[in-house]
């Protein structure tokens, strides 16, 4: 797909964001949501998305709804440090098929990055559901205790 591509309102996050498709949910407001990867390229690799923008990336998405992606995008990468203690934190966004997007409607991906392990593009397999479950669990937790004390 190109960088012009028209948006598809059947794609898997549009579903998720509709509630036709589960996901491992780590945050949500009215604007942004924020779920674990179901093919992750590590432990704790999360996805943020846009709520209300129908755009596939960086270049048709508005700039207020990609300021709340990325603020949201900050948050949840520093509760990833603190909960998984990673060696590094990835994060990273693709733009049309050439660049690596497989799913196209705007996301961000949080890729926690452990000494030792290769830095692939796309995960080889699908993640376990009850280790998603233990990680969401987690992961929310992490996030309401930060949120509970801003000062953090």
């Amino acid at each position: 797909m190109s960088l012009i591509t028209p948006y598809d309102p059947n794609n898997i996050f549009a579903q998720i964001i509709r509630g036709d498709a589960p996901c491992y949910k780590l945050y949500e407001d009215d604007d942004v949501l924020a779920f674990l990867d179901l093919f992750p390229q590590s432990f704790g690799h999360a996805l943020v998305i846009p709520k209300r923008s129908a755009a596939c990336n960086i270049l048709d998405v508005d700039t207020e709804a990609l300021c709340k992606v990325m603020a949201v995008v900050q948050t949840l990468s520093q509760v990833i440090v603190d909960e998984l203690q990673p060696d590094g934190v990835q994060v990273a966004q693709f733009n049309g098929a050439p660049a690596g997007q497989t799913v196209f409607h705007i996301h961000v991906h949080i890729v926690p990055r452990y000494a030792g392990e290769g830095l692939a593009i796309h995960a080889a397999g699908k993640a376990e559901p009850a280790e998603l479950e233990k990680l969401q669990a987690r992961l929310v937790q992490r996030l309401a205790q930060k949120t509970a004390q801003p000062d953090l």
